[in-house]
């Protein structure tokens, strides 16, 4: 079954919350090798201005992900996911993702396209916390096509 191009503009209803912990964003951290006190301490974060621990911007990801599986595992959608390639991935953060923040992130399709045989989609999730932006991420990824395509 075809990439489902009908699921463009479509929008789902709010996921989570997604409890972001200081564990969390410290094993996220170590992961992606950075070593910079405001994931790690909350004393140096505090006194930078935030309320906690602050997540690397890339951990927005993390939960993104968690809100785009609703559509790629939606079986009307037509994506195969063993066929799927990741494009690219972009981020625009309204303000830091912080230990202690409840995360809902809603999922917009945005565009499907066809090129080369191979179904090019990206999303946007907005991540909100009690209502407020957190981070816009705009993922794209690639379905390839069948054999021979």
């Amino acid at each position: 079954m075809p990439v489902n191009a009908d699921f463009q503009g479509r929008s789902y209803p709010p996921s989570g919350p997604y409890a972001v912990s200081a564990a969390g964003i410290a094993a996220f951290a170590d992961a992606v090798g950075s070593d910079d006190p405001l994931h790690h301490d909350p004393e140096v974060a505090r006194a930078a201005g935030h309320a906690d621990v602050i997540a690397p911007p890339t951990f927005a990801v993390t939960l993104a992900q968690r809100c785009d599986a609703a559509y790629v595992q939606d079986p009307d959608s037509g994506i195969d996911y063993s066929r799927v390639v990741h494009g690219e991935q972009r981020f625009v953060h309204h303000r830091p993702i912080t230990a202690g923040d409840e995360v809902l992130g809603t999922l917009t399709v945005d565009s499907i396209r066809s090129a080369g045989g191979h179904s090019m989609i990206t999303t946007r999730t907005e991540l909100t916390v009690e209502g407020e932006p957190v981070c816009t991420s705009t993922s794209t990824i690639v379905v390839r096509g069948g054999e021979g395509a």
